[in-house]
C-alpha cells in the first residue's frame, strides 16, 4: 500500500473499489487528494468481508464508495457501506472511461489499459505519493474510479491540469 505525506484532516473520504476477490482499493480526500491505494487478493468472499469491515473501521471518515463491478462480490461492499449509511454509486468502466479518456484514447483493450496507467500515475504523483516501481492494473483502475467519483460526487469541478499535461 502506497500512502500519501498529506495529513487527514479532511472530514469526508472517497473510497472507490474495482471490485473482485482481487480488488484495487483507493482513498481520496474531498480535496482530489489521493491518500493511499492498493491491489489486495482476498482470496475468497468470507476473507473479502472481513477485508472490507477492515477497511472501513481503519477509515470512519468514508462518506462515499464509488465500485466498480457487480454481483455478490459487489454487493459485499454496497451492503456494508449501506449499513453504515455510506452513499454508493456503482458503475460500469465504460461509464468512467468515456468520461476521463477521450474515444481515441481507448481505441482498443491495451491502449486503455496504457492510458488508464499513465493517468494513474499521474494522480499519484499529484497527491505526492512515490511512484510504485508496478502498478497493477485494478490499482490503476481504482484510482481512476475515485477520480470519476470527485467529479460525480461534485467534490470537484473539473479535472486537475496537472494531471491533463
Amino acid at each position: 500500500m502506497a500512502y500519501s505525506k498529506y495529513v487527514v484532516d479532511s472530514p469526508d473520504l472517497l473510497l472507490s473499489v474495482d471490485c473482485g476477490i482481487r480488488a484495487g482499493l483507493a482513498l481520496y480526500t474531498n480535496e482530489a487528494r489521493l491518500l493511499w491505494f492498493e491491489s489486495h487478493n482476498y482470496g475468497n468472499r468470507p476473507a473479502l468481508r472481513r477485508g472490507v469491515q477492515s477497511v472501513f473501521q481503519k477509515h470512519p471518515n468514508i462518506a462515499w464508495l464509488i465500485i466498480e463491478g457487480g454481483g455478490p462480490v459487489a454487493d459485499i461492499w454496497k451492503n456494508y457501506a449501506k449499513k453504515q449509511f455510506i452513499k454508493v454509486r456503482q458503475i460500469d468502466a465504460e461509464k468512467w472511461r468515456n468520461e476521463l479518456f477521450y474515444k481515441k484514447e481507448q481505441r482498443n483493450g491495451s491502449m486503455a489499459k496504457q492510458n488508464a496507467d499513465t493517468l494513474a500515475r499521474k494522480m499519484i504523483s499529484y497527491s505526492g505519493i512515490a511512484l510504485p516501481k508496478k502498478l497493477r492494473h485494478d490499482a490503476a483502475e481504482a484510482i481512476l474510479i475515485g477520480l470519476w467519483g470527485l467529479l460525480d460526487t461534485g467534490w470537484i469541478d473539473e479535472i486537475p491540469a496537472e494531471l491533463r499535461k
